[in-house]
């Protein structure tokens, strides 16, 4: 009969019962699909000819070096995770992967998506890319996300990054265009997540979460959104006037701001419980539909550009 050294069981490491899917999640592929799909914008926006090849490879390494983000936040952020039902099922509360797993992911995602867009495209597009991992994961993951209200307002900015870093490929310099579609993001995430929070602020309260809604309360927190989404109207419309962007849209920011400020001015004026939680969730909701609105308009005046000659023999 062997014998079995129970130290030896205790000491070995806890086999991971990962599959495919478990770390498909660790990459937050909803929020992959929406830096990909700014990137994407930044890089169509920017001048010149780009090679097919090296645009796709642009936006493989910022899609892979926002899933290495999404891994090493959800590797650091495993206790918060666990007491919230928003992400109780996500893979490290569920004892699907361990921390250390998700950390070797992410960090090997992040080394060479990095890499391989410094060495095949250009340094200064990996640069930013770097900076923006360290930025979502340093900066707002390890210092802001557990300290202070501000923590989405600051750490929103690794958000904005991706279609800079986009028209950086492209490009291979920095320019208006990049930084006002930073400028439109940055804006834009204070009232999305605000709103998220509002009605979701038991859930950030029970992890200890320094949300808005937890520390300063509901009817500040509506005041924000008021606040904050009315500098993002009027950001998101100024390219227009100033002659970055076309007419078309300019009436579309316009028409969409209008919209995403009267939700904010009902989230404001609404603060009887049911029909705050109502007001909150349609801003949340619309929120998503008014950045991927705008960005479309702005992809289509691109494509119009390219093809509406070549309909005409010009």
């Amino acid at each position: 009969m062997s014998v079995v050294d129970h130290n030896a069981v205790a000491l070995s490491p806890r086999i991971s019962e990962a599959e495919v899917a478990d770390y498909v999640a660790l990459l937050k592929p909803r929020v992959m699909s929406l830096v990909i799909f700014t990137a994407l914008v930044g890089l169509l926006l920017a001048p010149g000819h780009f090679h097919p090849v090296l645009a796709i490879t642009s936006l493989l390494c910022i899609a892979v070096g926002a899933g290495a983000s999404g891994a090493l936040n959800m590797a650091l952020e495993g206790d918060i995770d666990a007491r919230m039902s928003r992400t109780a099922n996500r893979p490290i509360p569920r004892g699907r992967i361990t921390k250390a797993e998700a950390m070797a992911f992410g960090m090997t995602l992040a080394f060479f998506s990095v890499m391989t867009l410094g060495i095949l495209v250009n340094w200064l597009a990996g640069g930013l890319l770097a900076f923006t991992i360290f930025f979502y994961v340093v900066v707002y993951t390890m210092i802001l996300k557990r300290r202070t209200a501000q923590n989405i307002v600051i750490g929103g900015a690794a958000g904005a990054l991706p279609p800079v870093v986009a028209w950086a490929a492209a490009a291979e310099s920095l320019a208006v265009e990049p930084l006002l579609l930073f400028l439109i993001i940055f804006f834009w995430t204070p009232p999305h997540f605000w709103a998220l929070a509002l009605f979701r602020s038991d859930d950030y309260a029970r992890a200890g979460v320094p949300m808005m809604p937890v520390v300063a309360g509901p009817d500040a927190t509506r005041l924000q959104i008021l606040l904050y989404t009315i500098v993002l109207v009027a950001v998101a419309a100024a390219p227009w006037p100033l002659g970055y962007f076309d007419a078309i849209y300019g009436v579309i920011s316009l028409v969409l701001g209008a919209g995403m400020l009267a939700l904010a001015i009902n989230v404001y004026r609404r603060r009887e419980r049911s029909a705050s939680l109502r007001a909150t969730r349609k801003l949340f909701a619309f929120s998503i539909l008014y950045l991927f609105a705008l960005f479309a308009t702005l992809l289509a005046e691109v494509v119009g550009r390219a093809v509406i000659p070549m309909m005409w023999g010009a």
